[in-house]
């Protein structure tokens, strides 16, 4: 078994596209709309095989994002090393995004830092 895709409801269907593309490298199809619904879609594929399906829609519920919430809390994104991990990071906050937390190594093993999207969604940035 293997995860097909993770999919998100976004109001900055474009916006976050865009991010996914210029930050992690992904490619989109050309998208999807359902007219009766209004339902709008990109899915967005990366070089390992794994997919991203943004989807927007009218009347879409405002989540407020908590660090500790129950359910989805992040993606993690492998850089390829350390220096990727600090490049990205350092690239993506003087583009102005957040830096929920900066590169370190974790109790768990991992050298990571956590920034946030467009939609506030923790994205971790790992070696």
């Amino acid at each position: 078994m293997k995860i097909n895709h993770i999919a998100l409801y976004t109001n900055q269907l474009e916006q976050l596209k865009n991010f996914y593309i210029t930050y992690f490298q992904a490619s989109s199809n050309d998208g999807y709309h359902n007219k009766i619904t209004g339902l709008r879609t990109y899915f967005l594929s990366f070089s390992d095989g794994s997919r991203l399906e943004l989807m927007t829609r009218p009347n879409l519920t405002e989540l407020q994002p908590s660090p500790y919430q129950t359910g989805y809390i992040h993606l993690a994104f492998s850089a390829g090393g350390k220096e990727a991990v600090d490049s990205l990071t350092a690239r993506l906050e003087s583009d102005g995004y957040t830096v929920a937390s900066r590169p370190r190594t974790t109790g768990d093993g991992y050298y990571e830092s956590c920034i946030l999207d467009p939609d506030g969604n923790q994205i971790e940035i790992v070696e």
